[in-house]
């Protein structure tokens, strides 16, 4: 059996790969640029964008399943293309906020729309989000600047997510679920910031600042912190528009998120991963 991975050098993704190729499976990734993937030797490494459906012709010959990654406006004719080729299985990710009203994927209704085997996977925020914004920092300093201090939030480990959507490409009995996918617990900024230092077995200060403080701190580190500082500082929505309210996201009740959700669990057997477990996986980003 063929998989066709897309977006395989992101967060879920390369785990995705991963773990096909942990459990012996033949595994296509698709990236647009095949040169710097660093994925398994086992995997064939296609070039394609998602953006450009042209462009995956080839990637799509022989393929039986595929993880689709966010796909958005080109998704009617990626999902065609699937299906023309012979894919018989989607695996989509999603988002929880589906789940819970707050937003409206309209990947899902296409995918659901094909007549294929489907099956979403809706996690919450992801424990990787803020790598790349906080490992910088902690880096250099020892220190992270950040406000929310004591606002919980419920996120994920990016490999859990990504061994519900490996369950669902290879066993059966996941054809028309919804999964919503959460943390065991909500953890705040200041306890993520605490799990960080353990990871380390160094002290890792917490600085509280303002949205306005933290954005000129984003911009200034530049690439993906300075890119963005507007969505997950709050300033902005989802869909680019100016948020509202003095966090900017006052209209939006994200309380049924604060939950451990038991889909995971069911899919899986075991607990999510805790954002301790996450730091001590990702200690070496942090040293």
């Amino acid at each position: 059996m063929s998989i066709l991975v897309t977006g395989a050098t992101g967060f879920v993704g390369r785990n995705v790969v991963r773990q096909l190729v942990e459990r012996g499976e033949g595994v296509r990734a698709l990236t647009r640029n095949p040169g710097t993937a660093s994925l398994p030797a086992e995997v064939e490494v296609v070039r394609g964008d998602l953006a450009e459906p042209a462009s995956l012709a080839s990637a799509l010959k022989g393929v039986e399943r595929m993880y689709l990654f966010p796909v958005d406006e080109a998704a009617e004719e990626v999902v065609a293309l699937a299906k023309a080729a012979g894919v018989r299985r989607i695996v989509d990710l999603s988002a929880a906020s589906v789940t819970v009203g707050l937003h409206v994927n309209p990947v899902e209704a296409v995918v659901e729309a094909a007549g294929l085997e489907w099956t979403h996977v809706r996690p919450c925020g992801f424990m990787a989000n803020m790598l790349q914004i906080w490992a910088p920092m902690v880096r250099e300093a020892r220190e992270v600047r950040y406000p929310f201090a004591d606002e919980p939030m419920n996120l994920i480990h990016e490999a859990d997510i990504a061994a519900v959507a490996v369950a669902a490409l290879l066993e059966d009995g996941h054809d028309g679920a919804a999964y919503t996918l959460t943390g065991p617990a909500p953890v705040t900024v200041r306890e993520q910031v605490a799990a960080i230092g353990a990871a380390l077995g160094e002290p890792v200060r917490y600085t509280e600042v303002t949205r306005e403080e933290a954005r000129s701190i984003l911009k200034a580190q530049g690439g993906f912190a300075a890119e963005s500082a507007d969505l997950m500082l709050g300033f902005v929505d989802y869909g680019g528009a100016a948020a509202s309210g003095a966090d900017g996201y006052a209209d939006q009740d994200w309380s049924a998120l604060l939950k451990p959700w038991p889909d995971g669990e069911r899919v899986l057997g075991r607990p999510a991963r805790s954002y301790a477990e996450w730091a001590r996986d990702h200690v070496a980003d942090f040293r």
